[in-house]
């Protein structure tokens, strides 16, 4: 058994599981612990210092309910032939590194191929930041001006058929009122310049 002491006890905890290394039924032995416990997409395009491509391999987020020690999650981790458990220091960080979301010089994988197990809200713990936020209301006001939009109904619906995991979140929670008056701002400059453009005529 590996020794790793010193490390504490916390609720969430991080491993790398390998596929050649991994039984068949992997998923099936965590998943009957009744955990909630995240996976990546598979890592198989990450490239090293030399640029060789690295070994296949899942990362893992476990969220316990309580805190839990590292000979604990050990006990899992070897049950899957998985990497010695570390603590992860923040979930949030760990699940937007799944996808490299924060390193764009790296191979940038589908938040749809993170699996939430047991109950994990995948979609909550990538919700966007402060600044991912004014950038994605930034781009909706973009769309506002370079489309002539005069109908919020416009915007809603082209959220809901083609920016549904960014845009359409940020308009259901927080961000429809700035919008909206951006909206009802654009409509009426739109008019007035049309008026304003008859009354040259």
């Amino acid at each position: 058994m590996a020794k790793n002491k010193g490390q504490g006890r916390t609720r969430s905890w991080t491993c790398v599981v390998y596929p050649e290394s991994a039984p068949a039924n992997w998923r099936d032995i965590i998943d009957d612990l009744h955990i909630e416990w995240i996976e990546s997409p598979l890592h198989d395009k990450d490239i090293n210092a030399d640029g060789e491509i690295k070994k296949s391999h899942w990362h893992l987020l476990f969220l316990f309910n309580s805190v839990k020690s590292y000979e604990q999650v050990l006990e899992i981790t070897e049950s899957v032939n998985a990497t010695i458990p570390q603590k992860a220091q923040s979930a949030k960080g760990l699940v937007r590194y799944m996808i490299h979301l924060d390193n764009p010089e790296k191979y940038q994988y589908d938040k749809k191929d993170i699996i939430g197990h047991g109950g994990a809200d995948v979609a909550e713990l990538l919700k966007p930041n402060s600044s991912d936020r004014y950038a994605l209301i930034k781009e909706m006001a973009i769309f506002i001006k370079d489309n002539n939009v005069v109908e919020f109904t416009e915007l809603f619906d082209y959220a809901l058929s083609q920016r549904y995991d960014d845009w359409f979140p940020l308009l259901c929670d927080n961000s429809a009122y700035v919008l909206g008056q951006y909206i009802k701002s654009n409509r009426y400059q739109l008019n007035k310049e049309h008026k304003d453009n008859k009354d040259i005529r």
